[in-house]
């Protein structure tokens, strides 16, 4: 305890010794900046010119903004070919935290400051931070993977912006904001071409204000081929995806004062998964057995003996162990595959976003201005995941493998929001109020795609939907039979045109409002100290069913509610005019729900989390140079994890599935450092670096499925040191045309090992991935457009490496009941399996501004 409390306090005195000693810093003229870089055009001087966030509620400059921000342009997007968010699974923010969902790019895992979920993909659950649209919460991590529109900034607020933005905002949240109508004739225009067979292609047009109404149109497209062949033919490889989508935008300003802004989006993303590879078979060392013994069946036995043995076997008991043998068919890769050695079938997963948004603000008095935020949102998701193969799977002569997972989600959103936001006197305050109602529903299948061959040298594929149907595995396959009624229609007439074997289907009811309210105040006199002091009341309602179990309707309800209050204090300190330090303490929470992959639709409660940060903001040199350092300390309450089991219970009604139950299993301690720094040296050269410490501690809980020994909990996607660093240089080329110059933009991202399953103490690999680009542009070509030609890669040097990794099935499992060690199972020992980065890709792009 004491060794705790101490780190506790040299982490809080040397944030705060840092914040005390800028001035010295700033008298050395030591180069430094803010990570948001790409934002900052020169001032009138020629250095980093300011950057406008919107953290507050209102817009305020990034260095005096009191909280740890992380913001990327639109010139960081376009340099980092940052096309969706999954191209910042590679680091580019290092408390940011994206990655897939198991190995899916429909569902992407967003997390901040170790605050990362591990299971969020359900009908009834959150996720710790959310994600923002024009100020407009996305309730579910689907479809988070869509093409990007034409946006202006993503804001990364780190730390619980439980005050201001609500429940689920327990880490941070990202927020992203898009370019608003012109007004005025103009746009651009690119497309682009690169290996793997992509294409892209879009279009954002501003046209002229008529009737005080500006209109804006926009058109997105991408495409990639699988980076990994499925030898099966008709269907489709891994790490695939297709982008479509549009969006219009308006904007209405019909008196002075007011300002309505309209917008309306649809986008459609077929993808795959990455693959799921083999990389190793029987690290341990077990016996392996045998199908071929002297007695036949597909029982295993000592090699050359007719002696049985493997399977589960009964503590106290002879029979010896030993593992199934690896399938002739199959090979261990570690290092990427280009293509599979099995064909499984597989058609792209369809996540279709769309959503309306309507927000209104009116200047009622030169003190107060009026806001109101009202949307309608919802995704679909129709998933066909069939990721393994066989990399997760034994082998056993004439039996089924590979694991189809299907999904079909459908949600809908409405969330209404108002604000008052002005200035009296020394006092500057955002006060509202806010509703969000959701409804979800899911029904889920998990076929095996493929069946073996008596000797394990071949295989054929099954239909993942009409039971019974065989076809040659180079025939292709039927991806969707609407021939047979489902017996269970009824209960489920969303699948009535199927024959799939309903593993589960559930839905959710969410209702949430708040009351929230910020308060600066800044003494008269004393101009250089802020304090603000906020609060937000929430009331959260939520209840569903899980009505279909392994096929069979069942009655399992829940309900869940609360009603909590989430403070916030904040003491900022103008140190100088351009050194600003600060103190801030607040509260945020992740709301709680149920887990529809577990016996009986179990509740648990909402994870809150209380922070501790200190800071300082500086600039230098002139203002070519900057400096933002933050240390944390955030201890979670009733952290919200998951426990998984196959279920083998006799009567069980999951029995022969896999569950899974979440529980609030203890306390969670985070602490950690942040520093940014931007250093222009020279005109034109901007150097920037970004850095992350994060040290966490996870309890330890019993197992609620299977009682036995308390397992150690893991947080997933949390490397302890994170860092990102980038060179972009302008050289001007007038000799070509006007403006025209060479852009040259190199950035580098280092993500330490971290843990990618929450029971596993499996790490994964460390990386550092590069990426660049180079654009000869502004190359005017008659009235106001100038053409611009790039080229670009993502993973410049094809760095491989493991991001998920898993040894569970390199081990036999124990079951325990209670501390009693009741058999061993090795019927399913492998080896570890592990996901890929992307491998490289590069293309050029042209494009036109008008």
């Amino acid at each position: 305890m004491r060794s705790r409390t101490r780190f506790h306090l040299r982490l809080l005195s040397a944030s705060a010794a840092l914040a005390i000693a800028a001035p010295v810093f700033a008298q050395a003229a030591v180069p430094a900046a803010s990570a948001a870089e790409d934002l900052a055009a020169d001032d009138a001087d020629g250095g980093l010119g300011a950057i406008v966030v919107t953290a507050t509620r209102r817009e305020t400059d990034l260095q005096k903004t009191p909280i740890s921000i992380s913001v990327i342009g639109t010139q960081g997007i376009a340099d980092r070919h940052i096309q969706s968010l999954y191209n910042l699974t590679d680091g580019s923010i290092p408390s940011l935290r994206v990655t897939t969902f198991e190995a899916r790019q429909s569902a992407l895992t967003i997390g901040i400051r170790g605050i990362v979920p591990y299971d969020q993909n359900q009908t009834a659950r959150d996720g710790g931070v959310s994600v923002y649209i024009d100020g407009v919460a996305l309730g579910k991590t689907q479809g988070l993977n869509a093409a990007l529109f034409d946006i202006e900034r993503m804001e990364v607020l780190k730390g619980p912006q439980g005050t201001l933005f609500g429940r689920n905002t327990e880490g941070g949240a990202l927020s992203i904001v898009t370019k608003a109508p012109t007004g005025q004739f103009g746009g651009h225009i690119e497309a682009g071409i690169g290996n793997y067979g992509s294409r892209s292609a879009d279009a954002h047009v501003d046209l002229p204000a008529f009737a005080n109404l500006a209109l804006k149109f926009e058109g997105v497209y991408q495409h990639q081929d699988p980076t990994v062949k499925n030898p099966l033919a008709g269907a489709t490889g891994w790490n695939y995806y297709d982008r479509k989508g549009g969006r219009v935008a308006a904007r209405w300003t019909p008196v002075s004062g007011l300002t309505a802004d309209f917008a309306y989006d649809y986008a459609k993303d077929e993808n795959t998964p990455n693959f799921s590879q083999l990389i190793n078979y029987n690290p341990n060392g077990y016996v392996v057995g045998s199908y071929n013994g002297a007695t036949t069946g597909t029982a295993l036995f000592l090699p050359g003996t007719t002696t049985p043995c493997g399977g589960t076997i009964a503590a106290g008991t002879s029979r010896p162990a030993c593992i199934a043998p690896l399938a002739p068919a199959v090979v261990p890769h570690p290092g990427r595959q280009s293509s599979s050695d099995i064909g499984v079938p597989q058609q792209p997963s369809v996540d279709i976003t769309h959503g309306f948004s309507a927000n209104v603000k009116y200047e009622a008095a030169p003190w107060l201005e009026l806001r109101s935020i009202t949307a309608w949102r919802g995704v679909s998701t129709d998933q066909w995941d069939n990721s393994g193969g066989a990399a997760r799977q034994t082998f056993s002569p004439s039996a089924n493998f590979s694991r189809y997972s299907l999904s079909f989600l459908r949600q809908n959103q409405f969330s209404q929001e108002f604000q008052a936001v002005g200035s009296v006197d020394q006092f500057d305050y955002v006060v509202g109020a806010y509703y969000y109602t959701e409804h979800a529903t899911e029904h889920a299948a998990t076929p095996l795609s493929n069946l073996w061959n008596a000797d394990g040298t071949g295989y054929t594929v099954r239909s993942p939907i009409v039971s019974g149907t065989v076809t040659s595995a180079n025939s292709g396959y039927q991806p969707f039979d609407p021939s047979c009624i489902n017996t269970l229609a009824a209960t489920v007439p969303e699948s009535a045109n199927s024959c799939q074997f309903i593993a589960r289907a559930s839905e959710a009811h969410d209702h949430s409002y708040s009351l929230f309210g910020n308060v600066t105040y800044t003494p008269a006199g004393l101009d250089i100290v802020h304090l603000t002091a906020g609060g937000r009341w929430t009331k959260d309602r939520r209840r569903g069913r899980l009505y279909v179990v392994n096929n069979t309707a069942q009655p399992f309800t829940f309900k869940n509610r609360i009603s909590r209050f989430d403070p916030m204090l904040n003491l900022a300190v103008d140190v100088s005019s351009d050194v600003h330090a600060y103190a801030k303490y607040a509260t945020g929470f992740r709301a709680g729900g149920a887990n529809d992959r577990s016996q009986q639709f179990n509740a648990f409660g909402p994870e809150t989390v209380k922070s501790y940060e200190v800071g300082a903001k500086m600039d230098f040199w002139q203002h070519r140079a900057r400096l933002n350092v933050a240390g944390y300390i955030m201890d979670r309450s009733n952290t919200q994890f998951d426990f998984d089991l196959y279920d083998t219970a006799s009567g069980s009604p999951t029995l022969g599935s896999h569950i899974e139950q979440t529980q609030n299993a203890g306390k969670t301690k985070i602490r950690g450092v942040e520093v940014d720094l931007t250093v222009m040296p020279v005109d034109n050269l901007t150097l920037t670096g970004s850095y992350a410490y994060t040290h966490w501690k996870a309890p330890s809980a019993v197992n609620p499925i299977t009682g036995g020994r308390p397992q150690q909990l893991y947080i997933v996607y949390t490397p302890k040191h994170a860092a990102s660093g980038a060179i972009d240089y302008v050289l001007p080329v007038p000799a070509i045309a006007g403006d025209a110059n060479i852009r040259f933009h190199l950035d580098g991202n280092y993500l330490g090992r971290q843990y990618s399953f929450q029971l596993e103490p499996t790490r994964t690999d460390s990386s550092f991935v590069v990426n660049g680009r180079i654009t000869l542009g502004d190359i005017a070509v008659g009235g106001n457009s100038k053409v611009s030609f790039s080229v670009w890669s993502r993973n410049l040097f094809n760095t491989t490496y493991y991001y998920r990794r898993s040894a569970a099935n390199s081990s036999p499992v124990q079951n325990y009941n209670g501390s009693t060690l009741v058999s061993t199972n090795y019927g399913g020992v492998l080896g570890d399996y592990a996901n890929l980065n992307p491998p490289r890709t590069f293309g050029g792009e042209i494009s036109v501004h008008f």
